[in-house]
């Protein structure tokens, strides 16, 4: 059985045991946390697909890590100008393992 889930503004296909890093969630490595936002639930040849969420379903799962992306850089310059900039960013990440698809 899978799901797609919605957290972060973006949509995750999961099943039982996958682990996925998910923009970052408040908690602690350990914490068990539930994804109510289903937009699909599929398996043993059904789908259910929710209009725009599947009523009763979620999918819940543990925190494995905080952890961050690598480094971006934004290297910006105008020619002929003596002008540059370099910047830098880190994006926080939560990896979860996925215990169960409940529906």
């Amino acid at each position: 059985m899978f799901a797609v889930i919605k957290t972060g503004g973006k949509q995750y296909s999961v099943t039982a045991g996958d682990i996925i890093t998910v923009m970052a969630l408040d908690g602690a490595p350990g914490d068990v946390i539930t994804f109510s936002e289903v937009l699909m639930l599929a398996g043993e040849g059904n789908a259910r697909i929710g209009a725009p969420i599947v009523q009763g379903a979620s999918v819940k799962g543990e925190i494995a890590e905080q952890t961050r992306s690598p480094k971006t850089i934004a290297f910006k310059k105008r020619r002929r100008q003596n002008s540059k900039r370099k910047r830098g960013h880190r994006q926080d990440l939560t990896r979860v393992k996925i215990t169960a698809v409940e529906g």
